[in-house]
């Protein structure tokens, strides 16, 4: 797996492709986005990473700042180091904009605020497995607040999910983790 890693080292999806940069998603970047499960930019803990790396917990987040005129949050995280065509989306979460925050593993399948499919088909979070020897990857985890509630339940595709969102976000933010195999 390392050769393969060092083979795509230079393959990238790229900062340029996430969800922050699409076309009808952009808004005034004034939600304060954090974790105290790492630092903006910093390492995310082992326990965070997807298995069998780790234990594939999501990790617990803050925000504040909302538009008190906020219909709904959508949650998105993405990998924009993924050596695809674009980045891989390891979790869509719909949120009441009321809710101030997620606890650890608040986002996994089953819990509390585990809702909409993810690259691998699967509700809730999915953490990170970069290909090892590939180098460091981003993690970007974006909050969006909508002026409407998007309509479906919670299995829609996160292409869906952005699709829907485009032209309704009002307000954003977001806080981004590294991880390295």
């Amino acid at each position: 797996m390392r050769i393969l890693g060092r083979l795509l080292k230079n393959r990238r999806a790229g900062e340029d492709s996430l969800a922050w940069h699409g076309d009808g998603l952009t808004a005034p970047d004034t939600i304060q986005l954090n974790s105290t499960d790492f630092d903006d930019g910093g390492p995310m803990p082992r326990r965070t990473a997807g298995k069998p790396v780790g234990a594939n917990v999501s990790p617990a987040l803050a925000w504040s700042n909302v538009p008190a005129d906020a219909k709904e949050l959508v949650l998105v995280v993405e990998d924009p180091d993924a050596p695809l065509g674009r980045p891989f989306v390891h979790a869509v979460a719909r949120l009441d904009p009321s809710v101030p925050g997620v606890a650890d593993g608040d986002l996994n399948e089953g819990a509390p605020h585990a809702s909409g499919l993810g690259a691998f088909g699967r509700r809730g979070y999915s953490g990170p497995r970069p290909v090892p020897g590939h180098g460091p990857h981003s993690y970007v985890f974006q909050l969006f607040a909508l002026d409407t509630a998007i309509l479906g339940d919670d299995t829609l595709r996160p292409a869906t999910v952005m699709d829907a969102m485009r032209g309704h976000v009002i307000a954003r933010g977001r806080v981004t983790g590294t991880y390295e195999r």
